[in-house]
């Protein structure tokens, strides 16, 4: 790229921040009545050029297929009627929710009479990077947007078509209820320079969120110098406990591998117990396998199907977002845990057990942003949690864990009301 286009696009990307920072000023005082009526109009928008957005997403598609994408990143990408339908619905059901702006969180009076109030606020900016999800641009956009927040999308050059349609209906949206249609804007570009130059934006920008592979997330971690929501990857894992009831884990492990393998909740490590090792692999196995799934695993999970390849070390740590899977047997709880606390990347990880004395250990001892008991790991989502929607998972422990949904969109400040105290 010539010296002439970065400078252009750098102008570009610091105009983009100066309007979404005077957005975020009059998103910051924007009545709830306001915000959901932009969130309502937006979601009548999208049902409305479901077609233009539809045909935006074939031309992905076709490209998509012509660079040579799998099918689970095809998947990804793929709009219809439904999911155009359900980021519709995403919209209304994150309008549907309390505002959390103004939200008083504490309140106490200090001896000398000083009345203390801890409130929430909004952000301000919000950065979000991700990569073939066109649907993020609707989720991400709607939840900055109840939480009185600006919202700069870089979406990735594989959703470019289908990302802008969507956008052009949250901006009808906004324009409709009286707000700033700059209050979600996008990167007019797809070169990757405007990523280096938006992790730079600590003027505009008060938080990045990455949400892509593991190549983006290590390049945003490595470059940003704005605070992250920080999400490496889903490591995911399944533990079938001794306790566990084996129709109970048939059903749940299919679903957390194959319902959608290219989501970041999707198990790649099934552990088994040695204890039901016998009983319940043989027939896990023979389902995954039979669905499609191809199975690497140990020395004890190649014994029970000559179908099952050689898992390698590498295996233990790799997100196949794909039809994969690696099988382990492990002795017990405890050794599941720590296989978990090895390899995993602290993102969802679940027990199949009647036992509560080996679930509230694996409660206790696996520290991942989202730990279940009985139930699949593609729950990991703020949907799910009743969260409306999210803008991603996060792994790491400050501000936010899990899903990224609104209350986590926000910060707070204390104000603070007097009678004329002074200090000693």
């Amino acid at each position: 790229m010539t010296e002439d286009l970065v400078a252009s696009t750098e102008q570009k990307m610091l105009a983009l921040g100066q309007q979404a920072r005077e957005a975020a000023r009059r998103m910051a005082q924007a009545s709830a009545q306001a915000k959901n009526s932009a969130l309502s109009a937006a979601a009548t928008a999208l049902r409305d050029h479901r077609a233009r957005i539809i045909t935006a997403n074939d031309e992905d598609m076709t490209r998509a297929v012509e660079k040579g994408l799998s099918g689970p990143l095809r998947d990804r990408l793929l709009l219809d009627d439904n999911r155009v339908a359900a980021m519709a619905k995403g919209l209304e059901e994150i309008a549907a929710l309390p505002d959390p702006i103004g939200q008083e969180l504490a309140r106490w009076q200090r001896p000398n009479g000083l009345d203390i109030a801890r409130v929430r606020v909004p952000l301000g900016v919000i950065g979000v990077i991700y990569e073939s999800r066109p649907n993020v641009t609707a989720d991400a956009g709607g939840l900055c947007l109840k939480a009185g927040n600006a919202a700069i999308l870089r979406g990735g050059s594989e959703s470019w078509q289908s990302s802008r349609a969507i956008l052009l209906s949250l901006q009808q949206g906004l324009a409709a209820a009286g707000l700033p249609e700059a209050a979600i804007q996008m990167v007019p570009t797809s070169d990757r320079a405007a990523v280096g130059i938006m992790l730079r934006m600590t003027e505009h920008i008060d938080v990045i969120v990455p949400r892509g592979g593991r190549s983006l997330i290590e390049r945003v971690i490595a470059e940003s110098r704005i605070p992250l929501f920080q999400h490496l990857e889903g490591i995911c894992h399944t533990y079938v406990d001794g306790a566990a009831d084996l129709a109970m884990a048939r059903r749940i492990v299919l679903n957390a591998k194959m319902r959608r393998t290219g989501i970041c909740g999707a198990t790649e490590t099934l552990l088994v117990d040695r204890k039901v090792a016998a009983s319940h692999l043989p027939v896990l196995v023979t389902d995954l396998l039979e669905a499609g799934c191809e199975v690497r695993g140990d020395a004890s999970s190649q014994a029970v199907d000559s179908r099952v390849l050689p898992a390698s070390e590498a295996d233990w740590r790799t997100e196949y977002l794909d039809a994969v899977i690696a099988v382990k047997v492990v002795e017990g709880v405890e050794a599941a845990i720590a296989h978990i606390e090895r390899y995993g990347s602290h993102h969802t990880e679940a027990i199949i057990t009647e036992d509560p004395v080996a679930a509230t250990a694996f409660f206790a001892g696996v520290d991942s942003a989202i730990v279940l008991q009985n139930a699949s790991t593609q729950f990991a989502d703020g949907g799910e949690f009743g969260m409306g929607a999210e803008i991603g998972i996060s792994t790491g422990k400050l501000h936010a864990r899990g899903p990224v949904g609104v209350e986590q969109l926000t910060s707070f400040k204390y104000l603070v009301r007097g009678s004329g105290q002074i200090r000693p």
